[in-house]
């Protein structure tokens, strides 16, 4: 009888880069790994898989640095909540989040969990090029959310 082997979950560390807004990295850091766990149960039509990763590096930075990122690796203008790099780097802008969050009516914190959710998601091979892509991401999004809160 085969056993499935739960894929483990790579080292998570989360830094806050930024000095204008407080962010709780420790907490952070705790709902990542939970979060992380949730994302290796899900199914992935790619061989993208965290758990290949030898870590994963959450950075929250400013508005300047995103968006210097934004324009040198996806030739964008303006800032962005979160961009991914497929080695395991997580970039947060806790500036736009904040933004979102006001936009939205959501804390803080849950924007910040947002974006960390959503940036798991691309490292596990999930992609929101298309409508069909964003929308499966999105309805894995909010099942995250809602199980790691718990």
């Amino acid at each position: 009888m085969k056993r499935k082997v739960e894929s483990a979950v790579p080292k998570i560390t989360v830094r806050n880069l930024q000095c204008k807004i407080a962010v709780d990295v420790v907490d952070l850091e705790s709902f990542a790994v939970k979060a992380a766990k949730l994302c290796l149960h899900l199914p992935r039509k790619t061989k993208t898989d965290l758990s290949k990763l030898p870590g994963i590096s959450i950075l929250i930075v400013s508005d300047r640095k995103i968006t210097a990122l934004h324009r040198q690796f996806m030739n964008e203008l303006g800032p962005t909540d979160v961009m991914t790099f497929q080695h395991g780097e997580i970039f947060i802008s806790a500036e736009t989040a904040r933004r979102n969050a006001r936009r939205f009516g959501n804390a803080l914190g849950r924007e910040l969990r947002l974006c960390l959710v959503h940036g798991l998601l691309h490292l596990h091979g999930f992609d929101d090029r298309d409508e069909t892509g964003a929308r499966k991401m999105e309805i894995a999004q909010r099942r995250i959310l809602a199980k790691s809160l718990v």
